[in-house]
Parts: structure tokens; C-alpha cells; sequence
């Protein structure tokens, strides 16, 4: 007999696997229908380009302020779609692949396939058929997902090389003239909890998980997640209503919880495997080993959900590390108010280029400051080297009157905040532990 104490626990599981989902599927979403920030609204298959570097007028989590972003929503049901890139002649890049499950499924760029111009034949699921000579296939895993394309830029004065290779990324159709489905309707008028298990239920009938996810989604039928045709959430019972309601809430607060987890180093969660959870679908520049995949899948989707309420579309760890800190090296919340430094000897190092980036709490988007800087790393204009070869990072509101200072500061909120490191193309020391990062002392 299934008791509410199951139902409930059952509502706790689905939400937590399905946050990911949904969250993921919305995002791509706003790109058809209205854009997000710079990168405005665009059909799919085809790119929206942001016109300069991130600012905190882009209301996206964790959003980058290293590249411009040249994003496309894809979606391959009416057949494969080719995809070519330009010659970036050495200059970083890279187009991060994406399902509707929030996969990282396939690279292109530098680390992956280098800087030459290419082309790719995008592919739907289960497809059969010749890949035109000279391209190079990949498979998407649903219809629908998302290319997160960034190019690194070096400020303003860089912004009309970036455009130039932006307005070189195309994407074609095969069957220019058939319609794709896009996504598929469910009752939006629902409370808001109805509503994402309703999305949940429909969505995962439209866009089939990895095999051994299957009988997961099978253990929801319980709770309405597996039925077919009219919603079960429309005129539920209450108790049915009343475990959806308590399970969306305990889901919620358990990936809230496992954001602060992570085995840390000076304050810093160390997330080099933060975004493993995909062990099923690999195709160009990914890496299927037992490095870089969560075989345990109870791990994974709690891990999934924390990867998308955190930083939504970041990078496997070989392509780029990111790592977060809420607090000082004496375990305190950093906050605006005071002043901190970061002494950072060794460089951590990398093939390409490393920052930091300073979020406000708890949406995690960019502050606003009197000198418009929202990051800082080695490509910092002006930025002041120690006579060891360190830098010296400062951190807090008020803007400092030491001029070395001024010139490595990273200017916080009045409020606590939570900083990101990015790591472009890490070096094995990154990867493997044997760098360690300093935390941020309050002075």
C-alpha cells in the first residue's frame, strides 16, 4: 500500500531529478520567446550573438564576464541540421553541447577540435543515414537542446574580432521547409508546484532519457508523473496535492543544502566534477571514463540539480573548472562590508586564461560597481604583479586608496556575496589536487 509518507517521498525524488529538467528546458525556452540579457530572442536553430561582455542588466545565473556569448537553441525533429564554424586562428573558443536533461554531450572549440574552420552534422535521435563528406557528426540525445558558444574577448577594444568570427557561425537545416516541434504544451495555469510536476510529466514523454533512467521514471507513476493524455494534477485529491506540494518544497530545500557539500579547500567547494553527471552520451571533445562520469545515479541527480541551480550550462572540468566560495578562510559568510585579500602563488595554470567573478546572493548575478568591473583574472587590464610573481587580489565595497590595490580590486556588494573562479582549460594540477587554492582573509 502506498502511504503519504511514500507519496511524499516519492514527490521529494521526482523534484529533485526533475529541477535539472525543467529548470534546463526553460531557460532554452526563454531564447525562442524573449532572450536573455544581450543574447535576445531567436528561433531555433539558429545563433543570437551578445553584442559585448556581460553586465549585470543580464539576469542569468552565474553568467560569465571572460566571453561573449554566441548561443543557438537547437532543435532537431525535423532532421539533422549543419552546423560550421570559422577559423579563430589561435583565439580561444568553445561551443558546449547541451540536451534538454542538461548534458554536456559534445565539444567544439579549441581544446576539443582545435581553432580551424569546421563543419558538423547535427543529428537527431535514433537517426539513420550518410553524413555528408567532410563533416563530422553529432548526435543530439533529444530533439531539442542548446549550443552555449563562447568566444574569450579582451575588453572593448577586442569586441570587433569577436563580432567579426560571431557573424561566421551558421547553422542550416536539411529540411529547410519542414516545421520542428519545438516544445510541447502543458497547463501553465496550474499552482506553481502543479505546474512543474505537470511540465515534468509531459516533458518526459517528449523527450526520452538515457535507457537506464527509465525505470526511475517508472518508480514516479505513483504520483501522476507516468500517465498519459489528461493531467492528474487538474483536480488532484488532496492527498495527492498535498505530498506534491510538501515533496516540491523538501526537494528544494535538499538541493539548496547540497550546494554547500563539497569537499572545500580554504573556503573554495572544490567542483572540478561538478558537471559529471552525464554516463551515457559522448560524442566530439567529451571524455567517457571513470574520471569524469558519476556512475552512482542517486549522486548524480542530486549533483545535476546542484550544477543547475548554481551555475546552469558550465563546462565539464578538462574544458574549464569553476569553483565558489561563500566564506573567509575562518569559515565566516563574505560580505561587502568587510575588506579581504587573496594571495595567489603559485598562478594557477592553465592553457589559456583564469578569473574571478563576483556574484551577488542568492540569484547569483553580477554587481553593480563605480568602475564596472565584474571580474578579474590575468587578461585584467592594468592589473599588478608581486616581485614573486603572485598577485595580491583585493576584495571588499569601498574602493581602496593604496593604488596597487585599486588596480587588483574586485569590487563586492554591500551585502554577503559569492564569488566564482574560472579556470580556462586547467592543467593537470588543477584537475588533480595537487594546486592549492588559497582562501580569501579578511584583513
Amino acid at each position: 500500500m502506498t502511504t503519504q509518507a511514500n507519496l511524499v517521498d516519492l514527490a521529494t525524488k521526482a523534484y529533485i531529478y526533475g529541477f535539472p529538467f525543467i529548470f534546463n528546458t526553460q531557460q532554452i525556452e526563454r531564447y525562442v520567446t524573449e532572450g536573455i540579457g544581450a543574447t535576445t530572442q531567436v528561433p531555433f536553430n539558429n545563433f543570437t550573438h551578445a553584442p559585448h561582455l556581460a553586465e549585470p542588466a543580464d539576469k542569468f545565473v552565474s553568467v560569465n564576464n571572460d566571453t561573449i556569448y554566441s548561443n543557438a537553441p537547437i532543435d532537431v525533429s525535423a532532421g539533422p541540421v549543419t552546423l560550421s564554424v570559422p577559423d579563430t586562428n589561435g583565439r580561444y573558443y568553445v561551443l558546449q553541447f547541451v540536451d534538454a536533461w542538461s548534458n554536456n554531450f559534445a565539444y567544439v572549440g579549441k581544446r576539443a577540435t582545435g581553432t580551424s574552420a569546421g563543419k558538423f552534422f547535427l543529428t537527431p535521435p535514433n537517426w539513420s543515414g550518410d553524413v555528408p563528406e567532410g563533416m563530422t557528426q553529432i548526435k543530439f540525445p533529444t530533439n531539442i537542446g542548446i549550443i552555449i558558444g563562447r568566444f574569450a574577448c579582451d575588453g572593448e577594444a577586442d569586441l570587433p574580432a569577436v563580432k567579426k568570427l560571431q557573424t561566421q557561425l551558421t547553422i542550416t537545416p536539411l529540411n529547410k521547409d519542414k516545421e520542428v516541434n519545438g516544445f510541447p504544451k502543458y497547463n501553465k495555469s496550474l499552482e506553481k508546484e502543479l505546474a512543474f510536476f505537470e511540465q515534468l510529466r509531459v516533458y518526459m514523454e517528449a523527450f526520452p532519457p538515457a535507457d537506464r533512467d527509465l525505470a526511475k521514471q517508472e518508480s514516479f507513476a505513483p504520483i501522476g508523473l507516468m500517465d498519459k493524455g489528461d493531467s492528474p494534477y487538474s483536480n488532484p485529491s488532496e492527498e495527492l496535492k498535498n505530498a506534491l506540494l510538501e515533496g516540491a518544497k523538501a526537494g528544494l530545500a535538499q538541493i539548496k543544502q547540497a550546494t554547500t557539500n563539497f569537499k572545500s579547500e580554504n573556503g573554495w567547494g572544490l567542483t572540478q566534477h561538478l558537471f559529471d553527471y552525464n554516463a551515457d552520451f559522448f560524442e566530439i571533445g567529451t571524455k567517457k571514463s571513470e574520471d569524469w562520469v558519476i556512475t552512482d545515479r542517486e549522486e548524480a541527480y542530486i549533483i545535476r540539480a546542484v550544477s543547475a541551480i548554481t551555475a546552469l550550462w558550465g563546462n565539464h572540468g578538462y574544458e574549464a573548472i569553476y569553483l565558489m566560495t561563500w566564506t573567509d578562510t575562518d569559515g565566516n559568510a563574505l560580505n561587502g562590508n568587510n575588506k579581504y585579500k587573496l594571495e595567489l602563488n603559485p598562478i594557477p595554470p592553465v592553457d589559456s586564461f583564469w578569473s574571478i567573478t563576483m556574484y551577488n546572493l542568492p540569484e547569483y548575478y553580477l554587481c553593480e560597481n563605480p568602475i564596472n568591473r565584474y571580474s578579474i583574472g590575468d587578461r585584467t587590464p592594468g592589473i599588478e604583479y608581486n616581485e614573486d610573481g603572485g598577485i595580491t587580489i583585493v576584495v571588499s565595497k569601498e574602493e581602496p586608496t593604496d593604488p596597487k590595490e585599486r588596480a587588483n580590486w574586485l569590487p563586492a556588494p554591500d551585502a554577503e556575496f559569492r564569488p566564482m573562479f574560472r579556470l580556462y582549460n586547467p592543467q593537470k594540477p588543477l584537475v588533480d589536487g595537487s594546486y592549492h587554492f588559497p582562501g580569501f582573509e579578511k584583513q
